[in-house]
């Protein structure tokens, strides 16, 4: 329990420090929440090809939304902000902990996506100051529908690289 509450507390911080301090020093927080995971709660070799698997996915589909104009980052750049890739390593620490949960059924993890991936982003743009050219409602349903798909994607890659671990 102790282990999941602080999960999710360094989850939550991390996020808070990617989103309101940019590619700034406040980078060194998500980092120190990382490190702190890989050796309070979990190691590089359980976690590791999960982090950057996640990470490589999660770049890919936000760069693809950037390249499409679906986010208005400030700076001028192909691929997404180094904090947001950051996020998406956060997000790969809580897959096999504080929201292990909500992997099986499969829906429960489309309906979090669906419901948690737009207010995560709409929070983070707030924040952040992306902006959503094609429109805040328009651009939050197509998130929603996105991370429906997404979410349950990220936890069948936890249980796949988690049973290729113990083999």
């Amino acid at each position: 329990m102790l282990e999941r509450l602080t999960n999710a507390a360094l989850f939550q911080l991390g996020w808070f420090a990617c989103v309101v301090g940019g590619d700034s020093l406040w980078l060194l927080v998500p980092l120190a929440a990382l490190v702190i995971h890989l050796l309070w709660i979990s190691r590089w070799a359980d976690e590791g090809r999960l982090i950057l698997s996640v990470v490589l996915l999660g770049t890919t589909v936000d760069s693809t939304l950037r390249w499409l104009g679906v986010f208005d980052f400030a700076d001028v750049a192909p691929l997404i902000p180094l904090w947001l890739m950051l996020l998406w390593a956060l997000l790969a620490t809580t897959l096999r902990h504080c929201l292990a949960w909500s992997a099986h059924p499969w829906w429960l993890a489309s309906a979090l996506g669906a419901i948690g991936g737009p207010l995560s982003y709409y929070a983070g743009s707030q924040l952040a100051g992306v902006q959503f050219p094609y429109g805040q409602w328009v651009t939050l349903i197509g998130i929603g529908a996105l991370w429906a798909m997404l979410f349950p994607t990220l936890h069948f890659m936890a249980q796949r690289l988690a049973s290729d671990t113990h083999r």
